[in-house]
Order: structure tokens, then sequence, then C-alpha cells
């Protein structure tokens, strides 16, 4: 099999097997889904009831939490009477109500949450999109009927927010709408109204009758267990969790208004830095002042473009630090950017080729994302001040940073054919001074059966790097091209679970855009669990048994690992979590073997609504990256979370790590990180942040030249006042210290800074 593409030859690599042997195997597949499928059309449910209307009201509605207007009294009332997890369709112990209404411009949600104890209520001011352990209800609407994609509309009873988008990629917790909710608590309960404009939504278009959504409406009670409680039967041997809900119809004439928003945003900062550490001088910095916007229109109800002109890309709270002392890979961080959060999930993929914090700066930026029918579409074009990317091996990885601009575009497709099947293909492009990458891909998401799934991926690339880059890493001056394929079957049953996966990626393949940090490998894995569900007088309620096997090597047949894990978990009373992991290896680095073997066990618990603890241990050995031998290592992970009150939280979180080898103590790692929050009201908070990191090693048992000692110290201070997530005012404070065997920890830097943004909406 061979593909041209911009004039390079590509050549499918797939290990030992030859393109005749892969299609047999998947015709294999392909056949016995089909079987599964048909099976289950024959044993399965019968055909859906018919949807519940919802009805439209011209009445004006105050989200106030009290539902007394008389819109409420006729609204159409889904009744929660299922309790779905931990027991299985059982009877819910309390009752809920949801209630759904709509005007021409919005979607009315409502509920009254009954409780028998209204003081055991778990509800806390929080930040946006931290409210689910705690009691809170909410909706799941499939807006385009199509099984695939769904939004999450949450509020606790104080009307904090949580809001996601679901796909069959998971659940995407950073896409951000602008909405109202509002809660209070009763002495019966709690009642909960929330206001979504259709201008927040993507649906279909009219064809001169109603619309049809699926809907779950969803209240989680967390007393002795964590209760979720749901409007219908879930049916576990399912695992397409949009293919059973409940079906609504109507939303004639809904309109999303001109669906225009203008965010315009003004921020201001000055940095002070020693001029030279530890005895110089604090130089102030200069005063700057810089302004952004950002737009959003609705071309249709469906297709969105958004576009942005010097964007504030601040962030204003920390990536949480992670240990780096021994790891050979890049490490993953998770995207907090606004302007690439919203709509992020049309671009997820089984492979990372898309990873939005490989942007750094961007001048501007357009963005056009949405779904027309059977048919979704993702565009971004980006000029980027720098260009940064990652070089990656098959047994490290280094990020570096190019001192050059990159013009960054990125194409993406896909088509649903019926309910079942989605073909997607993929183009992304970075093109600079003597540089240039691109990467174009097809891809695949068949759901046979309710229980089972095929997921593909084919990638070519071809790169170009600078002269010195070459240089600088000891590459040919030459272009790269290469390939990477990634399949995945999963069969999923109510007490069964197994999965076989597969990934070749050749040497020269690169995805700078993306997050693909190893190469030259390819990998087979398999894995199975099975799963215990407890009668309510149990004092446990799930425990799940599982294996792995896990065999990865390179183009040149050389093992490069092969590792047997075997786990067990477990959920029980007070929230309790058990989980205890024990994994046996093979590993290669640096042309020798050595066999590890590793324990990882965590508990966490939450005894009370206001105390969270959690305790994780591993030990084992692993290779020094650094000298290429043996060692053992100790990893423990303390987590503690107390809410004093309503308004007043503190999380705590501390990592540690202890390496030996055969000489002695290699090195101790230690990472502390604390957060004090005080909710002044569901809009307003104040926020201190620190975050210590402290290394100590000994440079007599390492090969080549390092630092004896590195010490790091981050502080921040955050006002913060969010109307929605586009109009905020943020004012702070934050400083770094650094400290190593010659100095103690000393500051180096210190920031003030504030943001103003607003958004219209037209």
């Amino acid at each position: 099999m061979e593909i041209v593409f911009y004039k390079a030859r590509w050549r499918l690599r797939l290990g030992h097997m030859n393109c005749e042997q892969i299609w047999r195997f998947f015709l294999v597949i392909l056949w016995l889904s089909v079987y599964c499928s048909v099976a289950s059309a024959v044993d399965g449910p019968g055909s859906r009831t018919e949807p519940y209307r919802v009805p439209r009201t011209t009445e004006s509605v105050r989200v106030d939490g009290l539902l007394d207007e008389v819109v409420w009294r006729e609204a159409l009332v889904i009744e929660l009477p299922y309790e779905v997890n931990p027991g299985e369709n059982i009877a819910a112990p309390v009752r809920t109500e949801c209630l759904v209404t709509y005007d021409r411009t919005h979607l009315y949600i409502g509920f009254r949450a009954f409780d028998p104890d209204p003081i055991q209520i778990r509800s806390y001011y929080a930040n946006r999109d931290s409210i689910l352990p705690d009691d809170c209800v909410g909706v799941t609407l499939d807006t385009f009927n199509d099984e695939r994609r769904a939004y999450d509309f949450f509020s606790n009873p104080y009307g904090v927010q949580f809001d996601a988008i679901d796909s069959n990629n998971g659940t995407d917790t950073s896409w951000d709408a602008i909405w109202d909710s509002a809660g209070q608590i009763f002495d019966w309960g709690y009642a909960v109204e929330m206001a979504i404009p259709f201008s927040q939504l993507r649906f279909q278009r009219e064809n001169g009758g109603p619309q049809v959504w699926g809907i779950d409406a969803d209240r989680r009670y967390p007393r002795q267990y964590s209760y979720i409680l749901g409007a219908f039967p879930r049916d576990r041997a399912n695992n397409c969790y949009l293919c059973q809900t409940i079906k609504i119809s109507g939303f004639e004439g809904i309109q999303p208004g001109l669906n225009i928003e203008i965010s315009p945003t003004l921020t201001g900062l000055r940095t002070d830095e020693r001029e030279l550490m530890p005895s110089g001088k604090m130089a102030a910095g200069e005063n700057e002042v810089e302004a952004g916007l950002t737009t959003h229109w609705g071309v249709t109800p469906n297709l969105t473009l958004s576009g942005t002109i010097n964007p504030d890309f601040s962030q204003v709270e920390a990536d949480s630090l992670q240990l780096d002392i021994n790891e050979p890979f890049a490490l993953y961080y998770q995207e907090k950017r606004p302007f690439f959060t919203e709509g992020l999930d049309f671009f997820q993929m089984p492979v990372n080729v898309f990873y939005t914090r490989s942007i750094h700066k961007p001048d501007w930026g357009l963005r056009l994302s949405g779904k027309e029918g059977n048919h979704t579409i993702g565009l971004y074009f980006v000029r980027d001040e720098t260009t940064n990317m990652i070089i990656p091996g098959n047994q490290n990885s280094y990020g570096i940073s190019l001192d050059q601009e990159a013009f960054d575009t990125v194409v993406r497709y896909k088509y649903d054919l019926g309910l079942k099947y989605t073909f997607g293909a993929l183009y992304t492009g970075r093109e600079g001074d003597e540089y240039f990458n691109r990467v174009l891909g097809l891809d695949a998401d068949f759901l046979f059966s309710e229980n089972d799934r095929l997921t593909f991926q084919y990638l070519v690339s071809s790169t170009e790097y600078p002269e010195e880059l070459n240089l600088q890493f000891g590459q040919a001056d030459e272009r790269y091209d290469d390939d990477m394929l990634f399949a995945s079957y999963t069969h999923s049953h109510r007490k069964t679970v197994w999965w076989l996966n597969f990934e070749d990626a050749g040497q020269d393949f690169r995805a700078d855009l993306g997050f693909v940090p190893m190469v030259d490998y390819r990998l087979y894995q398999s894995g199975g669990l099975y799963r215990w569900y407890a009668t309510p007088d149990q004092w446990w309620s799930q425990i799940n048994l599982g294996s792995e096997f896990e065999y990865v090597e390179d183009h040149a047949s050389d093992p490069l690992n092969r590792k047997l894990s075997l786990w067990l978990n477990y959920a029980g009373k007070q929230q309790s979590a058990v989980y205890l992991n024990a994994i046996t290896a093979r590993e290669s680095f640096n042309d020798e073997e050595f066999d590890l073997h590793d324990f990882t066990g965590t508990f966490s618990l939450k005894p009370w609504g206001n105390v969270y603890c959690a305790f994780n241990l591993r030990q084992g050995q692993r290779i020094d990256y650094y000298n290429t031998r043996l060692g053992q290592r100790i990893l423990f992970y303390p987590e503690f979370n107390l809410k004093l009150g309503d308004h007043f939280s503190v999380l705590l979180k501390h990592s540690y790590e202890y390496m030996t080898v055969s000489e002695g103590r290699l090195y101790i790692a230690h990472i502390s990180q604390g957060t004090v929050m005080f909710h002044f009201t569901q809009r307003a908070f104040i926020r201190a942040i620190f975050q210590y990191l402290d290394y100590e090693r000994n440079p007599d048992l390492y090969t080549d030249p390092i630092a004896a000692k590195y010490q790091r110290l981050n502080n921040q201070l955050l006002f913060s006042y969010m109307i929605n997530p586009r109009t905020v005012l943020f004012l702070g404070y934050s400083d770094g210290h650094l400290g190593n065997e010659d100095y103690d920890l000393t500051q180096q830097e210190r920031t003030l800074f504030a943001k103003l943004g607003y958004a219209w909406m037209f």
C-alpha cells in the first residue's frame, strides 16, 4: 500500500504483518461485530415510545431559584425515579422533579430536589466546574439527536455552575457557556433554576416541524455513597449512554438571536526582576497595558466563526507542578485558555495530533467550528510569535522553542453515517522560516453494537527543520517523511470488558502541533476486566478486577517494553475507594534490559461532606534514565481538602519521590502545593496559591555534571469577580523564588497584574 503526499512516498508498515494479513484480521473483527450487532438487535429492547412534548411559554422567567412563576406549573415534568449508581436501576432514595420549557430565545430548566433531612445537603460556594462531588442537579442535552455529542448543564443549590460537552472521546469540561442559574435551600430540600440561551447551543435546522432532542436529568446525592439518580434505567450492558436518553420534542421557531458576541479585554501588568542572582537589586519593570479582542459570530445556528486579535492568554491559575526529575518524555499539561477550550471536542482524536498548548503566543487567530446535518467541521488559522515543538524518540523526547514566527493551520472534518458510524479527515500544518510540518490523516469510529466499538486512525507527516536544529540534535539535513497507525477494538458488557489496541509510529513521524512524544515503535496491547455489583445492603458498591498485557518494540523488531499488570479497585461506604495495581515488566533503555516490579496503592475517603483525603503510594524498581541503571523508587502522594462553612476551603497536596541505586541515594524530590480560597458570593472570591519544589541529588552518582540542589517557590494572590466566563475582573500578585546549592531561596521576580474583560451578546 503506497500513498503519495507532498511529493513524498509513504509505505504502510504494520509490524511483521503485511497488508493482506491486517485486512483479514479486521474482516474477522468486522464479522464478529456485525454478528454482535444483529444479536443485540434481536434480543434488545423494543422500539422507543413517542417523545415527550415540551410546552412553549410566553411568560417571563426570573432566575432566582424559587420556581414560583406560572411557567413552571405548565412545564413538562420529568421524574427521576431511578438510582443508577451504585444501585442498578432500583428505586431512588429521594424524590426529584425536572421541569422543562422554552421560549423563542431560551431553554428553561427547573429542579425540585426533595430531601428528608435538608441539613445533610452538601453544598458550598466553589469554583466553576468543581461541584459534581457534592449535591447538584443537571441535564444532558443531545440537541442533534445523533447520540454522539451532548451538552451538560449542572448547578448546585447555590447556583454554582458546571458545564461540559460529552462525546465518544469523553467529557470536555474546558468548554464554558454563558447561561444563568440560581438555587435556594428550603425545609423540604432545594430548588434550582436555569436559563440557557439558544445562542450557546448548536441544534438542528428546522424543517417546518418540531425538533427531537435526547435528554437525561441527573441528580448527585452524596451521603453514605455517591448516589446518582436518573430519569431512565441505564443498561450497563450498553456502552452507548446517549443511545438510551429520553426523547423530547418541540422547539419550533427557536432563535439564537444574531448570535454575535464581542469580548474586549484590557490587561495591565508590571514585572520586576532581580538583575543578578542572588545579591543583585530588583529592577523595576515597565508598566505594560495591552488591549485584545475576541469575537464570536454564529454564521448559522450550528456554525460559529471566532476571531481574536492580540488575545490575552495569561493564565490566572498556575499549572499544577509535576515531578520531572527522572522522566524521559515530555509532560502533558491541560489547556486553560478560553479561545482554545471552546469547541475543542471537535478536534479530539485517538492520536493527539492537535495539542493547543504547542501554540505559545499568537498575534491573531481564526476558528470555525460546528455541525451541519451529518457534517462536522473545525478550522484553525493562527499566527504564533514563537515555534514550540517536541523532538520525539522511542526512549526520550525533547521540548524546544525556535525564535521565529509560525503560521498554524488545522482542518478537521467528520461525516456521520447513520447513528453508529463516523468517518473523519484531518490536516495540520505549521509553516516557518526554513521549516514546516504537515500532517494528513483519516480516521473512523464504528459502534457496531451497543457493546462493540472499533476506532481507527492513519496519519502521514512531512517535516523539514532549519539547519541549526538538525545540527543541534545530530539529525540528517533532509526531509522527514513517515506515518502512524492507531487501531482499537473494545467489547464492553455489563460485567465484562475486553480490548485490543495497536499502534505503529514511524521513526520520522512528527506532529509538531500535537502531543506525540514517542515515535519509532509498535505497540500491541490487550486487556480485560470483570465487575461485581453489590446489592443495596452490602458494605461495598462495586469491585473491578482487571489485567493488561503490553508489548512494545522498535522498527528493528528489538523489544522496548514488555509489561503485565493486574489491578483491583473497590468503591464503598463513606465514599471510599481503594485501587491496587501490581506490574511486572522488562524494559530496554540504551541497549540494556531491566526487570522491573512495581506496586501502587491508592486510598481515598470522604467521611463527611466537608472533608476529603487521599493517600497514594507507589514502590518498586525504576530505571535511572540519567545513568542507565536499575534503581529503587518510592512515591508518596497525600492530598487533603477541607471546607470550613459554605465559603472557605483549603486544599493541600504533596508529592514525595525517593530513589536509590546500588551505590546509595540518588535523589529526593518534594513538591508541595496549597490553595486557600474564600468565596464572598457565587461570583467573587479571593485565592492564595503556593507551590514549592525541592530537588536534592547526589552529583557523585551521576555520570554527567548535575546540580546538587534545585529549589523553586511560586506564590500567587488573586481577587476574581466573574459575572460569566468572559465578563471578569482579575486583580493579582505573583512572585517566584529560586535556590540551589550556592544560595537559599531568593526572590527572582514579582508581578502585579489586572485584567478586565466584558462580553457583549447580540
